[in-house]
């Protein structure tokens, strides 16, 4: 690391602060010069939970924290958010995407899986030169996945996202309500 002697920090523009060099200071200001201090007071905040035994910091057992009144209205809004039609329905568009794209795409997989250990001499035939059944739908696995996440995200996109947004925002509005206005 290059030596300032004594010039001043920041290049030249606006303020800066002179920078003294190490040997015009006391042998014991040498010691402490680049050193974390125990006296910092970020010196346990950055590491806070870091080390300690087990138990450390906790409360006892059977001490629960009080909710301050803001996070049980909080969580009531969200309780009531998850009870809406709102919320029911876009996790209705949810799983009537996902579930039958999931067991199409498990039985897919699983049926390749059977057919490469039950019926070899099938995988083994040669499609083109050296070019066989397995490759092929193993090949098949990879563009089918891909076809999967974009039929996912155009299914997101088209179907859900706008309801999902909506919904967000009116939770936000009314968890800000509760909170006194603070978010």
């Amino acid at each position: 690391m290059q030596q300032s002697k004594g010039r001043l920090r920041g290049g030249g523009t606006g303020r800066g602060t002179p920078v003294g060099r190490i040997d015009d200071l006391a042998p014991d200001q040498v010691q402490d010069a680049g050193h974390l201090r125990y006296d910092d007071p970020w010196y346990d905040a950055l590491a806070s939970g870091w080390g300690e035994s087990a138990g450390a910091g906790e409360p006892p057992p059977g001490v629960v924290p009080a909710a301050r009144e803001g996070e049980a209205a909080a969580a009531d809004v969200y309780l009531e958010v998850q009870r809406s039609a709102a919320f029911k329905e876009v996790r209705r568009r949810y799983r009537r995407f996902v579930v039958p794209a999931f067991g199409a795409f498990f039985a897919w997989y699983v049926g390749y899986v059977i057919a490469a250990t039950t019926a070899p001499e099938l995988m083994a035939r040669p499609v083109a030169g050296a070019v066989n059944v397995a490759l092929v739908v193993g090949l098949g696995q990879f563009a089918t996945t891909f076809l999967l996440t974009w039929a996912y995200a155009r299914h997101a996109r088209l179907r859900r996202d706008r309801a999902a947004l909506e919904l967000r925002w009116d939770t936000q509005e009314l968890t800000r309500g509760t909170n006194g206005g603070a978010s």
